[in-house]
């Protein structure tokens, strides 16, 4: 049983014309089993994670209470992009496990939207925004490395708190791009075999090999997206992640997890006067450990 499905063209040549679909269930249950075997090994592996150097009482004091983190225009692409994606994931592929009803309106419509959102997304990550935040850095790298010698149980320096973006965040963000943008651009190019209103109707663009290899570009975009997504709201609910999950609805994350996980140095947070801590909170914070390398 092949990945690809197959068909002769009126001139006699073999042409693929999409994934085969039992890759839809490939991915479901490829999702399921990271789902199992990451929480098993949290449960039963994973070692009190640990973290070089300290922040001391005076730096913590000029965090402000709330660290914002997402901008009102950042969330609001999130939500828009996530909807727009579930749209597309299920007008997809729900007809093919037998759900059937017209859901070729409802699908481009819904690419519209989604490519839309990201060339917005583009231009105010690029402009308005660190765009370098979210690509993976040397120290991530090192760090990465030093947390699997850990890990083994080999000696190795802890490694440094993270900054704004964890390391797993930014290679789902590279990931997320490779899918996305692969879905993006096939699918606008296969607008033009349906009637939309932003041009007319032209199924003879490219040959029928470079439609059969768009339509396959398309299916395995898809359904590593399915994967992907599901990963995605796997870790937004775990309980360790939810403050992360929660900045992207109030647009800022509690002082204290900032300082648990963060490095002020890596990720500069606005602050003011008015946020600095009073000397007894300062003190609490020395007390529960924020002066120590863990």
């Amino acid at each position: 049983m092949g990945v690809l499905e197959w068909a002769t063209s009126p001139w006699g040549q073999r042409v693929p014309i999409h994934i085969a679909w039992f890759l839809i269930w490939v991915a479901v249950i490829a999702g399921f089993l990271f789902f199992i075997v990451h929480a098993t090994y949290l449960r039963y592996f994973a070692k009190t994670r640990e973290f070089a150097g300290g922040i001391s009482p005076a730096e913590a004091a000029r965090i402000p209470e709330h660290v914002p983190r997402h901008s009102l225009a950042a969330r609001l692409f999130h939500w828009i992009m996530a909807a727009s994606m579930f749209v597309l994931l299920f007008t997809a592929f729900l007809p093919k496990v037998g759900v059937q009803f017209n859901w070729v309106t409802y699908h481009w419509i819904a690419g519209v939207v989604l490519t839309a959102s990201i060339l917005f997304h583009i231009i105010h990550a690029s402009f308005f925004m660190d765009f370098w935040a979210i690509w993976p850095d040397r120290i991530d790298l090192r760090d990465a490395w030093r947390r699997m010698v850990r890990a083994a149980g080999k000696p190795e320096p802890p490694p440094d708190r993270f900054a704004k973006y964890p390391l797993e965040n930014k290679l789902y963000h590279g990931a997320i791009i490779a899918a996305g943008l692969s879905a993006i651009i096939t699918g606008v190019f296969m607008m033009s075999r349906v009637r939309t209103v932003f041009f007319p109707r032209n199924p003879y663009l490219f040959s029928d090999m470079t439609w059969g290899m768009m339509y396959v570009l398309h299916g395995l975009a898809g359904v590593g997206l399915i994967a992907l997504i599901m990963v995605h709201v796997y870790f937004g609910l775990r309980p360790e992640k939810r403050p992360i999950t929660k900045s992207m609805i109030f647009g800022w994350m509690s002082r204290d997890f900032y300082l648990k996980e963060h490095d002020p140095k890596r990720w500069v947070v606005e602050t003011s006067s008015s946020s600095s801590s009073s000397p007894s909170t300062s003190k609490g914070l020395e007390g529960r450990g924020l002066t120590d390398a863990g």
